[in-house]
């Protein structure tokens, strides 16, 4: 009888809460409808993705703590210091954070004291760094800032901010993501046209399989090394706008 009575109070204690949850997600959707915000599509999204990140961040980040430490160390031995590499990028609603990763490239110079282009300082050390997408793993910090997700559209450069039409720009209603549905898709393979659509098809439709998914094929991309150059450049074109017949181009 005892455990008759446990199964139903407890039945009875998950629907409420079950209940509870899909009521405040119906809030926050209605609140968001009316003020023009971006709408969750539902739960996992609205109240469960953030503290998902959290712990998942923290549990990854304790584990990878001798891999990031090794790949310091690397680093600082083949490309000197520093080994973090740290820039700003336009994060959630499009503002600015800097976003942490270990350094890829040499600090080789012209003759006119610039940089020379990323294919010459890029060297093998550095081709192998983010073919793993080891590079990435300070990322994890921003994570736990509340700067990222471990899912969502790429952070790209500041500079191309002004440059996304009024629908591209909704690639910034949601966190950026360590990794997201273009680059499971092709990664710098891809064009940016077709970049876009994946972030903008992601950020329509947030759910829990959805993110465990993209990050099951993220893991199997890294391994194939999938997509790491566009084809014509060591990593990917710079994005340079979209023109009138709503074609982004280089």
């Amino acid at each position: 009888m005892y455990t008759d009575s446990w199964k139903k109070y407890t039945g009875l204690a998950a629907v409420a809460v079950g209940g509870g949850i899909v009521f405040l997600t119906r809030m926050r959707q209605k609140i968001c409808r009316e003020n023009g915000w971006h709408v969750p599509y539902g739960p996992y999204e609205a109240f469960l993705k953030r503290p998902f990140d959290i712990v998942m961040g923290g549990v990854t980040l304790v584990l990878a703590g001798p891999l990031l430490a090794l790949t310091a160390w690397l680093v600082k031995i083949r490309l000197g210091t520093p080994v973090m590499f740290v820039q700003e990028r336009p994060g959630l609603h499009g503002c600015l954070f800097r976003i942490y990763k270990f350094r890829t490239m040499t600090h080789q110079q012209g003759k006119d004291g610039k940089l020379l282009p990323d294919e010459d300082r890029l060297d093998s050390f550095g081709k192998k760094l983010r073919g793993a997408s080891l590079d990435e793993l300070p990322e994890l910090i921003n994570i736990l800032k509340g700067d990222m997700s471990f899912v969502g559209p790429r952070p790209l450069l500041a500079e191309y901010l002004p440059r996304y039409t009024i629908r591209q720009r909704h690639r910034h209603d949601v966190r950026p993501g360590l990794t997201g549905r273009a680059q499971v898709s092709g990664r710098n393979s891809l064009s940016w046209d077709a970049k876009f659509e994946e972030d903008l098809k992601y950020v329509r439709r947030i759910t829990f399989l959805g993110d465990m998914g993209i990050l099951c094929r993220t893991v199997l991309t890294v391994f194939q090394k999938d997509g790491i150059s566009s084809g014509t450049n060591v990593t990917m074109e710079s994005f340079t706008g979209t023109d009138a017949s709503g074609a982004a181009h280089r």
